[in-house]
């Protein structure tokens, strides 16, 4: 599949040229900046020294001093409490974050992950029926509840108040709970709207603490969860939570809980040295991608697969020797996700390409009713990866059509799933991912329907994935102090991605090579250089490109787009490209 690459405006000249200056660095790396928003010596500084104290107050937040008293009526009253959250990363995070803090205030405190077959996502009766069973006055539902109107007036019938801690779109309507905590809602003030599940209940745990005047130092404990949660749900990582993500990554990479620790020693990463100060470092530094990667697919595996109270017990677990057993069981049900995942994108692939009815749609809409519904939003964002349209996978739960949803730039899925609610049972999400459930005889007349809005509103440019380049650069411009600095631009994700860079023609040094494990050369690692001058050639890697091998081995000049990385090997480091694409020269 061929890729658009396109490329960003250069930002203001003067403001590139006078950073550059007063930073001394390259303007090649103050336009990057620029590009960003940053235009003046101090918000340069905000954005390489990220500062907790930038951190918003929040009782800035709506219904959060409604919130606080609740709670602390409830920890005053003696009341049972119960910490409500959704069964994937984000929701087993925050109520993890949540239920540590309470539980230093408060012993009569339980939590609640609703199970993924049995109840589906959100607020559900089981789980108002169980809390009720327990005398349970106060339920704090986090990562979910925005649109539980129903739920929340069935439990108030059962004598149980509400607290909703959400970061998803309200529908039309806000439940009558206590206290609703959402930025995202019209009438909320908070200035950052872009919060994570468990970075609404962080600043619930915030606010309290300040209210019982407890250190925020106690609060940061939990930034190595928050950073989990920002990575793993794919927020934004600007504004504040680019500040948590920061600090909450030194915490993983100097002290990891010992539950994050046991996921980390079951992924291969191991402890190297000790600091004097019971802190140690890894044999390389954990980033965004290991959290998105390798962290979150384990902690969501429990839930997929199993039990994600399990999760819950992992990440506020403080034994080494329980966080070491649960680590390990959970692994095991990552790696059967990870095959049932397999199994089922394959036999997704083999459904299109046998059809020329959906080879032709502008959008993807699979259903088969045996296939596992831990697994298919990960199915969905597989298909986009080798289709490129927007993708709904559904399959049979408990006598309804369920799926997961997942879109391409610029499509907003959340607002296409909308147009078709008349065929709903429940839906919500975002604007690039969404879940959603309906009676098997809507099935049909959704697809159509889904399918023309797509028509109406997606345009066949749309339907080409893009690459979207910062800034062309020559070789020469990439020495090591460019790439230090360009470190500090971390951590990466939407909203401040890693930089990618584009060369035009460059040719290999005759170094070029198929690579690959266990004879499979699926990878191409070359040295480049600028076809009409000198210059030192740049070690690069491709991977799952060496379908170019000959092409470069015969001299073509090409033009790559990549990201700067280190690699090291036998203990020497040194700075290579990481192709993202290669365009050879007619």
């Amino acid at each position: 599949m061929e890729n658009r690459w396109v490329i960003k405006e250069e930002a203001d000249g003067q403001i590139v040229e006078r950073l550059a200056k007063e930073l001394d660095i390259s303007p090649k790396l103050t336009n990057l900046l620029a590009q960003r928003g940053i235009s003046t010596f101090e918000q340069a500084k905000s954005f390489f020294r990220p500062s907790l104290n930038a951190l918003h107050d929040p009782f800035l937040m709506k219904d959060m001093d409604k919130a606080v008293d609740r709670i602390l009526q409830a920890v005053a009253k003696n009341e049972n409490i119960m910490v409500y959250g959704d069964y994937d990363v984000d929701g087993t995070t925050a109520v993890s974050i949540v239920y540590s803090f309470l539980k230093n205030i408060h012993k009569k405190i339980e939590f609640y992950i609703p199970d993924r077959y049995l109840e589906g996502y959100g607020i559900s009766i089981k789980g108002i029926d169980t809390a009720a069973e327990h005398d349970v006055k106060l339920i704090i539902a986090l990562d979910c509840g925005i649109k539980a109107i129903d739920k929340v007036s069935y439990a108030s019938e059962k004598g149980i108040d509400f607290i909703i801690g959400d970061h998803h779109r309200p529908g039309d309507g806000i439940p009558a709970a206590v206290a609703v905590l959402d930025p995202k809602r019209n009438d909320c003030p908070y200035p950052f709207k872009e919060l994570s599940g468990a970075g609404v209940g962080f600043k619930l745990v915030q606010a309290l603490a300040r209210k019982l005047k407890i250190s925020d130092e106690k609060t940061f404990e939990s930034l190595d969860l928050l950073a989990i949660s920002i990575a793993a749900d794919i927020v934004p990582i600007t504004g504040e939570n680019r500040i948590l993500a920061y600090y909450g990554l030194k915490q993983i990479n100097s002290s990891p809980r010992p539950g994050v620790f046991s996921i980390l020693k079951s992924s291969g990463f191991e402890r190297v040295a000790e600091n004097g100060k019971g802190k140690f470092v890894f044999t390389r530094e954990i980033t965004v991608s290991d959290l998105v990667f390798v962290v979150g697919p384990r902690i969501n595996a429990a839930g997929r697969i199993k039990d994600a109270t399990d999760s819950v017990r992992l990440l506020i677990s403080s034994q080494d020797e329980y966080a070491e057993k649960l680590g390990g069981e959970i692994n095991i049900l990552n790696t059967t996700r990870r095959d049932l995942d397999t199994n089922i994108t394959q036999e997704a692939i083999d459904m299109i390409h046998a059809s020329e009815k959906l080879k032709k749609k502008k959008t993807t809409v699979l259903f088969k009713e045996e296939w596992h519904k831990g697994v298919i939003g990960i199915v969905a964002s597989r298909l986009i990866e080798h289709f490129y349209k927007p993708t709904i996978v559904l399959t049979l739960a408990d006598g309804m059509v369920t799926g997961s949803a997942r879109s391409v730039k610029d499509f907003d899925i959340y607002d296409a799933i909308d147009s078709c609610s008349h065929l709903l049972a429940h839906f919500g999400g975002h604007m690039y991912a969404a879940g959603l459930a309906m009676k098997p005889e809507n099935l049909p007349a959704f697809m159509d329907a889904f399918e023309a809005y797509a028509e109406a509103h997606l345009t066949e440019e749309m339907l080409i994935p893009e690459i979207e380049i910062d800034e062309e650069l020559f070789l020469s411009d990439i020495n090591s102090k460019f790439y230090r600095i360009l470190k500090q631009f971390a951590p990466f994700g939407p909203g401040n991605m890693s930089p990618l860079f584009v060369s035009y023609h460059l040719i290999d040094t005759g170094y070029a090579k198929a690579v690959g494990k266990n004879g499979n050369s699926r990878h191409l690692k070359f040295e480049a250089v600028h076809k009409a001058h000198s210059g030192n050639p740049l070690k690069s890697i491709a991977f799952n490109m060496s379908g170019h091998y000959e092409e470069m081995k015969r001299g073509k000049p090409f033009s790559l787009c990549y990201h700067l990385d280190e690699n090291t090997w036998q203990g020497n480091t040194s700075l290579q490209l990481r192709v993202k694409d290669i365009r050879f020269e007619k």
